[in-house]
């Protein structure tokens, strides 16, 4: 580390001006074309249709279909209701195994179904579902494998889908950060029995608010139509039990708004990456997730690995500093959905253990990027990451000092 000087850091902890007026965030939404949409939300008025499986609604499944290589999308009013009409449209009962590495949407839809979520501990290398503690969590009472494609990264399919076959389990994926990603050339949607979609306002597509379930199955399609839609099969008939999970037509409108802007995105994300790499890379104990050649993400996530002993600060610590510059990186998804409400007062009989959770949660560090964020924003970003860090021990010290409050997750 470079030597300190006697003058206090020029820093926002310690009184300076934050290096940013306005916060830079991570999941800045991303905008398309402003006119195209506009346009879109006058022939919506026009048609005075607002929903109940509107045309752009229509319109939207089917190119979210093409993009994900898949026989059928099912719309929906968000990725949660999304994930609860999956599990329930597949007859999931009693136990799912489901990783506790993830945004608690993913267990809280199990439980809100009546399920229970079985919480399983992360390959450290990749931050997905490891498949052989999968293996070693399935009991009498298990019905399926929920895994998750996190940070875009595709889950360990081939061989989650191993395990599900020789189980006879249903597998279902989480792919709410995972829309446009591929794997071995293959676009994330068809691994499981169903996958889902997040389009809410922070992912890297968004619909301002919405979800999608997507499948190959005929049967299991036409299932998730009916639950969507209060089970109806007629105008004035009902066959089975079902909800409104509908997505609307103003949230289609911005869905395929920002279908038509997919390139843009993708090239943007790309960029910003890339000047995060530069940025990161040099700074020792920092270590910015990447993936091998198979891999094809979204790179909505700039994912950083933080090695207190080696950058002088702690993940907490160094995002509390970031946060006072109006940097507002996140750590995702600590403390891990085991250590949360209701699971935390419900753990089975000795806890959960879930060592490299634990461990990733406490490392993990998001850093802003999107269309929002320019590459002099990564520039500026960078260089007060390196300030931060010149000035780890007096940080350390005025951070620790009075009680520490959390830092939002």
């Amino acid at each position: 580390m470079p030597m300190l000087t006697e003058a206090p850091p020029r820093l926002a902890l310690f009184g300076a001006e934050p290096a940013f007026a306005e916060p830079r965030h991570v999941g800045a939404p991303n905008i398309g074309d402003r006119s195209r949409l506009l346009a879109r939300i006058e022939t919506m008025l026009d048609n005075r249709r607002l929903s109940n499986r509107g045309p752009m609604v229509g319109e939207f499944e089917a190119r979210v279909a093409r993009v994900a290589g898949v026989k059928h999308c099912i719309a929906m009013c968000n990725g949660t209701v999304a994930l609860e009409i999956g599990a329930r449209a597949l007859g999931l009962t009693g136990e799912v195994i489901v990783p506790s590495f993830t945004f608690v949407a993913t267990a809280h839809a199990l439980k809100w179904q009546g399920l229970e979520p079985v919480f399983c501990d992360i390959d450290p290398a990749t931050h997905s579902l490891d498949p052989d503690q999968v293996e070693a969590l399935i009991t009498p009472r298990t019905s399926g494998i929920l895994g998750v494609h996190l940070w875009g990264r595709p889950a360990a399919v081939d061989r989650l889908r191993d395990i599900a076959n020789r189980h006879n389990l249903r597998l279902m994926f989480d792919g709410a950060h995972a829309f446009g990603s591929t794997l071995d050339g293959h676009p994330v949607g068809g691994g499981g029995d169903l996958e889902i979609f997040s389009f809410h306002a922070t992912k890297f597509l968004n619909s301002a608010e919405g979800g999608a379930v997507v499948t190959n199955d005929d049967h299991l399609a036409d299932r998730v139509r009916l639950m969507q839609n209060f089970g109806f099969t007629g105008e004035d008939q009902v066959s089975a039990l079902g909800v409104n999970g509908k997505m609307n037509e103003m949230s289609a409108a911005m869905g395929l708004t920002s279908l038509e802007s997919m390139d843009h995105f993708l090239d943007v994300a790309g960029r910003n990456h890339a000047a995060w790499q530069r940025e990161i890379n040099p700074v020792d104990g920092l270590d910015m997730m990447t993936w091998g050649p198979a891999v094809s993400t979204n790179r909505q996530y700039i994912v950083v690995d933080v090695t207190a002993e080696r950058c002088g600060l702690t993940r907490d610590h160094l995002v509390a500093a970031l946060r006072a510059e109006n940097i507002l990186a996140r750590r995702y998804f600590y403390p891990g959905c085991h250590n949360m409400e209701p699971y935390r007062s419900t753990p089975p009989t000795g806890g959960y253990r879930l060592p490299h959770t634990e461990i990733v949660s406490r490392r993990v560090m998001v850093l802003p990027t999107g269309t929002a964020v320019s590459l002099d924003d990564i520039a500026r970003m960078g260089q007060a990451l390196r300030d931060i860090l010149c000035h780890a021990p007096e940080i350390s010290r005025r951070l620790a000092a009075p009680a520490e409050s959390p830092v939002s997750a």
